[in-house]
């Protein structure tokens, strides 16, 4: 029997691996494996393969994304994390993945088809073209490499509910690679403190490098 422990709804270690429960029994996404305990299955989830699952296993601690939660997932690319989002929020909840480039969306689109909480938006996340179809939502979460992360994020903020949060990751070689990303985090984060306030910020080594995993809580 597998040995599990519980860190959020949704969100576990089996045998000291995160996992979440799979909501499409038998289906795996990316090569991940899947473990039985009883009548539940479980899907490993991957910190070299997702930036949240880096972040909760380098001590995460404001864990909002739960059960029933609408998310609007900016930078889906072919679905992994939205995969195991799409896990915790469950079939009561919707996960509007919003993402630029067709090749990816070809994926993604196999993916949504399996999952009926999955919502695949072919668009660019700048423009925001979608945001009267995705309503107001639980939380944002937004992966993409740009070199104008944070204004991308204000706005889609629009989208988000009052005192909501935002899971923000910012990629430092993407905004600009001659400065220290520890400079380039800094300015990112003073362009959103007007509509954010700064909750949690991770580091994601060894998992990511010159990256931040930041929580805003939206004010």
């Amino acid at each position: 029997m597998a040995k599990v422990k519980s860190l959020s709804d949704g969100i576990c270690l089996i045998d000291g691996k995160l996992s979440t429960v799979n909501m499409v029994r038998g289906n795996k996404v990316y090569g991940e494996a899947l473990v039985e305990d009883g009548n539940v299955e479980y899907r490993q989830w991957n910190p070299y393969r997702s930036k949240l699952a880096a972040a909760i296993l380098n001590g995460l601690k404001t864990i909002e994304i739960k059960p029933k939660n609408h998310v609007l997932y900016l930078g889906a690319a072919t679905g992994t994390t939205p995969s195991h989002v799409s896990d915790i929020v469950g079939e009561s909840g919707e996960v509007y993945c919003v993402e630029i480039s067709e090749r990816n969306m070809r994926e993604l689109l196999k993916l949504c088809e399996r999952r009926s909480n999955m919502v695949p938006i072919l668009a660019d996340a700048q423009k925001c073209a979608y945001i009267s179809d995705v309503g107001i939502n639980d939380v944002i979460y937004q992966d993409i490499s740009s070199k104008n992360q944070a204004q991308i994020l204000l706005n889609n903020t629009s989208a988000l509910k009052s005192g909501g949060y935002a899971y923000f990751i910012i990629k430092s070689q993407s905004i600009d690679v001659s400065k220290d990303p520890k400079e380039v985090f800094e300015e990112e984060l003073s362009m959103i403190k007007e509509k954010y306030e700064i909750v949690e910020k991770i580091d994601i080594e060894p998992y990511d490098s010159a990256h931040l995993f930041v929580v805003l809580k939206k004010k």
